[in-house]
């Protein structure tokens, strides 16, 4: 095999470090690479716990948390004891079926920026705290009020929040128990698995409105089942049941819905707890790769892996899981 002309190998490994820094940046603050691709550089993490309760309102749910953190529109909890790790997202507008409004999307954006920074954050899930909705897109009697020339910016801070939760670190899913539409869909598209009720309704219906996805939809659709199916489904603004989901890969798992309501969120929740034994720094390196090498060619995708392996040599949490395989244990891994 001939050598590769040092041109060609030094705008190769140029084009690698792009991209690796680049994809760095999601992992948080700390991060980034030193010299020829080595490993991470950990900045101290702070646990963030979202925001006060309001008054009275600090109940638990379901079992699930022992704690609530409520601001109104989103409901953050950050579960505790066998599930410590596991942050939920809870939207919690029932008057308007979890309908973005500007105070939802500045409230996501206040949590999500939030999560990003935070190294015990393992898993997020984002679920509807309203039996029978997930998301149903943008709050349109809101829109009705705006002036033309509000609509523009309005729909960019929802696709900005949106990538936003594309962009965590960490796994995220989607726990759709009821409708998602429109731009709930596309949160539901930013997160990396979705499961759902098989009664969950689900849809880009935007042309009905004379408009077409703006929270992405129109590339995490495509990427997601093909883009043919993306087309006819936006075209046709067609909207699928759970099984009809399932069964063109828009979703991961699908579940009958229980009596409660959350079959969905109670499937994402058994998913987080068999990620949460896995080395921490390694997950976010796997998310990594994976997002930034299927934006890529195969040889160049390479690259992007093993420089985001070599974000994993040098940590604790290597030897730790070496050394526990050693010893017959469990790891006791630490993010670092």
């Amino acid at each position: 095999m001939a050598a590769a002309a040092p041109g060609a190998l030094g705008a190769l490994q140029a084009c690698r470090a792009r991209w690796v820094a680049a994809g760095c940046a999601p992992l948080g603050p700390g991060w980034r690479l030193s010299g020829p691709l080595t490993g991470p550089r950990l900045g101290s993490a702070t646990w963030v716990r979202g925001w006060a309760p309001a008054a009275g309102r600090a109940t638990l749910r379901r079992g699930y948390s022992s704690e609530v953190k409520t601001e109104d529109e989103l409901r953050v909890r950050y579960l505790e004891e066998e599930n410590r790790g596991i942050v939920v997202l809870g939207i919690n507008r029932a008057h308007a079926k979890n309908s973005f409004s500007k105070n939802l999307v500045k409230t996501l954006s206040k949590a999500v920026d939030a999560l990003k920074s935070d190294k015990k954050v393992r898993t997020v899930i984002v679920r509807s705290e309203v039996p029978g909705i997930f998301c149903a897109g943008a709050d349109l009697k809101e829109r009705a009020r705006m002036n033309p020339s509000e609509v523009g910016p309005f729909v960019s801070k929802i696709r900005a929040v949106i990538n936003e939760v594309a962009n965590l670190p960490v796994p995220t899913i989607a726990a759709i128990d009821g409708l998602a539409l429109g731009g709930g869909l596309e949160l539901a598209l930013a997160c990396d698995i979705r499961v759902a009720a098989s009664s969950a309704k689900m849809g880009l219906v935007e042309t009905k409105l004379a408009i077409i996805p703006g929270g992405g939809g129109t590339q995490r659709l495509p990427r997601t089942i093909g883009t043919s199916l993306a087309k006819e489904l936006i075209f046709s603004a067609r909207v699928l049941d759970g099984q009809e989901a399932k069964a063109v890969g828009l979703i991961s798992h699908v579940l009958e819905q229980n009596a409660e309501g959350d079959a969905a969120y109670r499937k994402a929740l058994d998913l987080a707890r068999e990620f949460l034994p896995q080395g921490p720094v390694a997950m976010r390196v796997a998310k990594l790769a994976i997002n930034q090498g299927m934006e890529v060619d195969l040889i160049t995708g390479l690259a992007i892996e093993e420089a985001c392996y070599a974000q994993t040599i040098p940590t604790k949490d290597r030897l730790e899981g070496l050394l526990a395989f050693k010893e017959k244990r469990s790891p006791r891994y630490r993010g670092e």
